[in-house]
């Protein structure tokens, strides 16, 4: 089955590939200390809540947060009631501190949080993200999502939200979350535009906002082979179709509502790619060429 795999041309820039889409996408998290004022002027709220427009979420923005949540609530946990947990691919830390911020609130206490991104600048703005909000506990770290400068076995769950399909190498991805991952361990991954049936590759028009050197795709028995060969046992497939193809209306109703506000913190070029973005993929969803998907696993 075709995969796309490292070999695709540009990819050994991954660190200034994903820079300078991010930037594109983003530049006003460059800027963060004006661009929270903006958003706290816009919201009225201050707290991690109100600043959900300063942290990139992915497609699914902070409901697919929600989710991720939910899914390590919810998994078995005997008498554990705290936990130290890395986010892979953490990119600004928005996802991550919201979900932590979920978890303490569901009664889960987390001793240590730990972002891993491949672009230093987005650690950094991260870095000062979390210090800004006095986040003792929280530590980012530049490097590869394939090579964590942590030990073997160091937390007991891993999650990966919006940014499954930007690693060329999801499969070194996963067995790099099962190391790790202490024995009995949780991984909650979220598929926005990174999985495919195993006939068919999203559309042109897909591309056109969705270039093939920052978004790579899998099909789904690959997928669930990677699985397996990262030592993965209990693996949970989850459907999204019908949830992410309704919330990605909801997101581009409320970027056409608040446009011109929006426009103010972001900028008109990136608000349009914002929406472009959301619409090629919901376009994807409803036509079967993604499958939005959770999964949940259990590190054997």
């Amino acid at each position: 089955m075709a995969t796309e795999h490292p070999a695709v041309t540009g990819i050994g820039d991954q660190p200034g590939i994903q820079y300078r889409y991010h930037r594109n996408l983003f530049p006003a998290m460059h800027n963060w200390e004006e661009t929270e004022r903006s958003i706290v002027e816009f919201t009225g709220e201050s707290g991690s809540d109100g600043l959900l427009g300063l942290d990139q979420m992915g497609h699914f923005g902070p409901q697919g947060c929600d989710r991720v949540a939910a899914a390590v609530l919810a998994a078995p946990g005997g008498s554990v009631n705290a936990v130290e947990v890395c986010e892979l691919g953490s990119g600004f830390g928005g996802a991550l501190r919201y979900i932590v911020d979920r978890l303490t609130a569901g009664g889960l206490e987390v001793r240590r949080s730990y972002g891993v991104d491949l672009v230093a600048e987005h650690c950094s703005v991260s870095a000062a993200i979390s210090r800004a909000q006095g986040r003792v506990t929280m530590t980012e770290i530049c490097a590869s999502a394939t090579e964590v400068p942590l030990p073997d076995a160091a937390v007991d769950t891993v999650w990966i939200t919006g940014s499954m399909p930007h690693f060329p190498d999801p499969g070194s991805v996963l067995s790099e979350a099962s190391r790790l991952l202490r024995r009995g361990g949780r991984l909650v991954l979220v598929e926005e535009v990174s999985l495919t049936p195993d006939r068919g590759q999203p559309s042109e028009a897909f591309r056109l906002v969705h270039p093939r050197e920052v978004f790579f795709t899998t099909p789904l028995s690959d997928r669930l082979d990677q699985f397996t060969r990262a030592g993965f046992v209990d693996v949970q497939r989850h459907d999204l179709t019908a949830w992410a193809a309704a919330l990605l209306a909801d997101r581009l109703k409320v970027v056409r509502i608040f446009r011109g506000s929006i426009v103010g913190i972001y900028g008109s070029v990136a608000v349009d790619l914002i929406r472009d973005t959301l619409t090629a993929a919901r376009d994807e969803y409803l036509a079967g060429r993604l499958l939005p998907t959770l999964f949940t696993a259990r590190r054997g």
